[in-house]
């Protein structure tokens, strides 16, 4: 008898014992991410990329690699340190912009931070993780999609994926993999912040399920290429640029803001934002169910411009 109560008592625990981690891994509800990432409440877009280095926004063709050229190694940790003295919570990289240059090296294309003419060799990506998750900030990875919108001058996608010789549905899959491949790639990231995702490319239900079989783990945005549609619900995380949503807002969203008038950094770059403005902004942002996510252009070198470091310094004494 003795026996058999060892063995009932043995397997109510290894019972509960299973079930309680069946619980801890079970996958969070897309409403608990949304909950979650709303608590996050402000957080720092990196623009750096090839823009950088060549003075533009949008940048035409493929420019040769060596042009990305920071002259040492970039101090990712600076930018997570400026972020934390902000108080902001997470931090976004541009990791392909419409250049298709990529900040990590990748194993669909040779056009990226690794390539032979490269002068960094380095992988960026990988560092601006790091830095920001050791600081106990979350880290986002933006990737822009190819809209159908795009002039043709615009590659947006690396030579792999040239649009001039690959048809809509081969860039869709290969931006697919390019994703897929971050997200394996890179386990501490967060979020995928698209770029130009919408339903020009895939429906919405087509994206969420895609998103959820990537890493039901990460949430994701999808910023319309429609200006007139920015802010409608697509994605998770609903997104606005350079103005607010409206008082009445239910979905989940992020305002995105520039702190420097540009996204990406260029000759005359100077911060037009005081902290008090930006702390007047971020509380309209919240109060409207959006983070507010904050523009810095870092410089040629990597380097945040001294006065936005200033003002990012003093937006907590500003809140």
């Amino acid at each position: 008898m003795l026996d058999l109560l060892k063995t009932f008592r043995s397997f109510v625990f290894t019972s509960l014992l299973v079930l309680g981690i069946a619980t801890a891994n079970a996958a969070p509800s897309v409403e608990q991410l949304q909950v979650d990432f709303r608590k996050l409440g402000f957080g720092m877009f990196i623009h750096y990329n090839m823009a950088t280095y060549h003075g533009v926004q949008w940048v035409e063709g493929y420019p040769c690699p060596s042009t990305f050229d920071p002259s040492g190694s970039i101090d990712t940790d600076a930018w997570a340190d400026a972020a934390k003295a902000a108080g902001m919570t997470y931090g976004v990289l541009t990791a392909k912009h419409v250049a298709g240059f990529c900040l990590w090296d990748s194993q669909y294309t040779e056009y990226d931070i690794m390539h032979p003419k490269s002068p960094v060799q380095e992988d960026i990506v990988a560092k601006f993780i790091k830095s920001f998750t050791s600081r106990g900030l979350k880290a986002g990875i933006y990737y822009c999609w190819r809209s159908p919108g795009f002039n043709e001058k615009f590659k947006v996608l690396p030579p792999e994926s040239d649009p001039a010789k690959h048809d809509l549905a081969a860039q869709i899959e290969f931006q697919k993999k390019q994703i897929e491949e971050l997200v394996t790639k890179y386990p501490e990231a967060f979020y995928i912040w698209n770029d130009g995702l919408d339903d020009t490319i895939m429906t919405a239900a087509e994206a969420n399920t895609w998103v959820r079989s990537l890493d039901p783990r990460i949430i994701a945005s999808g910023n319309w290429w429609d200006w007139d549609k920015k802010g409608q619900p697509f994605s998770d995380i609903a997104i606005t640029e350079t103005y607010h949503f409206p008082e009445s807002n239910s979905h989940p969203g992020e305002t995105c803001w520039k702190l420097e008038g540009k996204w990406f950094w260029e000759d005359g770059f100077k911060t037009t934002s005081t902290a008090e403005q930006i702390a007047r902004e971020i509380k309209t942002a919240n109060a409207r169910n959006a983070n507010f996510l904050l523009n810095i252009g870092p410089d040629k070198q990597g380097r945040i411009i001294e006065s936005s470091l200033k003002t990012l310094s003093k937006i907590p004494a500003a809140r």
